[in-house]
């Protein structure tokens, strides 16, 4: 354990200084960034940006963050901690550790693999830094790692226990060997391995140049100051919420009832997802550091959206859950969906804020990751695929406008959908279609933002489409009289005509000619549809978001 620092007002620490130090943390992560998408193999990292990287105190604190997704990056310090738990002092210089296992410091599911480089200056360990991304398969009973029916985490992948991958700079080849062996796509996993070795030694090569020039102790209360920095500004912007309990309720597509409460004081940020069902025999469930995460995002987004992230940006949050329960799964829990019930998580809690903060939430969104997992044999080279793409959808209509079209979710954060020529070129697969959705939902005085209609389009046998999305029979909710918004489905359409829906599906098998066509929800509506003025009902006809029919029958306007 690292000793006391000095004071935030010692005269000896020049504020100057330490400012510039903490602006270089800043700057550290997001080389860390560009490092990772520059070299990783898989385009779900390169182009989605499916991964997040972020620095570390001696004691596993998060003390800055990179772009990508705000998910992941939270995630990571769990994964530090794991590590100095496990190992507890036999950590040395030149070491690498790995995780993967979301009930003790992986956090998420097996596919989104951590790895963790301890940073020694002057002898001393100084920091830590953490490289989270999803990698396209890591094993199991189907390809593509994600198995929604799984009954255990035994069936989904390799499990890797907060292991030692580089011990005091020398590769552990047998164990390396071990991790591409499970892999289907070995060349791509070693790739995207070795990518996020190159992100966290970019990272350490910065923080020994810092230590350099302004001394170990200086940095160490840099970074502590940090955090107490993002303490305080939380607590300042907590002081502006309204204090009080807020409460939400949901139904899934299954008919389960969820139920969150939230309670806002003085100094305090309380989430309370007790008495929620309990863990799944599926892989609907996540880990308790997962579903924290949204807690700490939707604080964020609502006490100090602009401002940095750290440890002590969260110090004022606290959650209660009930152990064994699907926002708390234990062990061996399957957890390859999680991000779905993360993400109904995420939307509960948004949902119990949303009529208080009317000026800050919109109505809720599409509400779903809609992973869609692809692959099979490139159409030129015969070599397995496995593609990753979460899919863009609606947003919410807010107080006084239409909402967003074709956004990822709030949960997905800084990410991007991979583009047609990647698709089609590196993928293997042709994309007919990519456009906003003509479903009707999310209608009112202001409009739900649009879905997205994509059709991919299988050109060789032998393919295979596993996915599960959430909202896929209850729409996003409206606010004041707002309409729900559309739902996340699949359709298949198979090369003789056979049409199937899907809301969760593993591993189907695909064939030249086939088809898979995504929809993804439009946002809730925010309003009376009644009081949205009439030409702008006209605009809706004109632009393709609204049938004549639909005017006159929700608006009463003849178009």
């Amino acid at each position: 354990m690292a000793t006391a620092i000095q004071s935030a007002n010692d005269p000896m620490h020049d504020p100057i200084t330490i400012e510039i130090i903490q602006s270089s943390l800043a700057a550290i992560t997001d080389e860390m960034f560009a490092t990772m998408r520059k070299t990783a193999m898989s385009s779900i990292i390169y182009e989605v940006l499916d991964f997040g990287v972020g620095m570390f105190d001696a004691e596993g604190n998060l003390a800055s963050s990179g772009a990508g997704i705000p998910a992941f990056v939270g995630m990571l310090e769990p994964g530090v901690k794991a590590i100095l738990r496990k190992f507890d002092g036999d950590v040395h210089e030149g070491d690498i550790f790995m995780t993967n296992m979301p009930h003790f410091g992986g956090v998420s599911h097996l596919n989104d693999v951590v790895l963790i480089l301890p940073v020694y200056a002057d002898g001393k360990l100084i920091a830590w830094l953490a490289n989270k991304a999803h990698w396209p398969d890591v094993g199991g009973a189907f390809p593509g790692s994600i198995n929604p029916e799984a009954l255990d985490i035994y069936q989904e992948g390799l499990q890797l226990p907060e292991v030692r991958i580089i011990d005091k700079g020398q590769i552990n080849q047998a164990l390396l060997d071990v991790i591409t062996t499970n892999s289907r796509v070995p060349d791509t996993t070693l790739g995207d391995f070795w990518a996020g070795i190159a992100s966290t030694r970019a990272g350490e090569k910065r923080v020994k140049a810092i230590v350099a020039k302004y001394g170990f102790d200086t940095v160490r209360f840099a970074i502590e100051d940090y955090l107490d920095l993002g303490e305080a500004r939380s607590r300042r912007a907590l002081q502006e919420l309204p204090f009080g309990t807020y409460n939400s309720t949901e139904v899934m597509d299954d008919g389960q009832k969820l139920q969150a409460t939230i309670t806002i004081s003085e100094d305090e940020f309380l989430v309370d997802l007790r008495g929620n069902p309990a863990q799944n025999a599926s892989a609907m469930n996540c880990s308790f550091d997962a579903t924290f995460v949204d807690a700490q995002m939707i604080f964020k987004a609502i006490a100090s959206p602009q401002t940095f992230a750290n440890a002590g940006t969260f110090r004022p949050v606290r959650m209660l859950t009930d152990k064994g329960s699907m926002f708390d799964a234990e062990y061996p829990a399957a957890m390859s969906t999680y991000y779905e019930v993360s993400m109904l998580a995420f939307d509960l809690l948004w949902k119990a804020l949303a009529p208080a903060l009317k000026d800050k939430l919109p109505a809720g969104h599409y509400s779903s990751i809609c992973g869609t997992f692809i692959g099979g044999p490139h159409p030129d080279t015969g070599v397995a695929q496995s593609i990753v793409e979460p899919q863009l959808g609606g947003w919410g209509a807010c107080s006084d406008r239409d909402g967003l079209n074709a956004l990822y979710t709030g949960y997905h954060g800084e990410t991007y959908n991979c583009p047609v020529e990647v698709t089609e070129q590196r993928n293997g697969l042709m994309v007919d279609r990519l456009a906003l959705t003509t479903k009707p939902g999310g209608e009112g005085e202001f409009i739900g933002g649009k879905g997205i209609e994509l059709d991919y389009r299988v050109i060789e046998d032998n393919w295979w489409l596993t996915m599960a999305y959430v909202r896929s029979e209850v729409g996003p909710w409206g606010l004041d009289d707002g309409r729900q918004g559309s739902t996340n489905y699949v359709v298949v359409r198979k090369a003789d005509g056979e049409e199937t829906r899907y809301s969760s599906c593993t591993a189907i098998e695909l064939n030249k000619g086939d088809v898979i066509s995504v929809l993804t929800a439009s946002g809730g509506g925010y309003g009376d549809p009644k009081d949205r003025p009439k030409n702008q009902v006209l605009n809706d006809v004109k632009n393709g978001y609204l049938t004549a029919e639909g005017a006159r029958e929700i608006y009463a306007v003849e178009a």
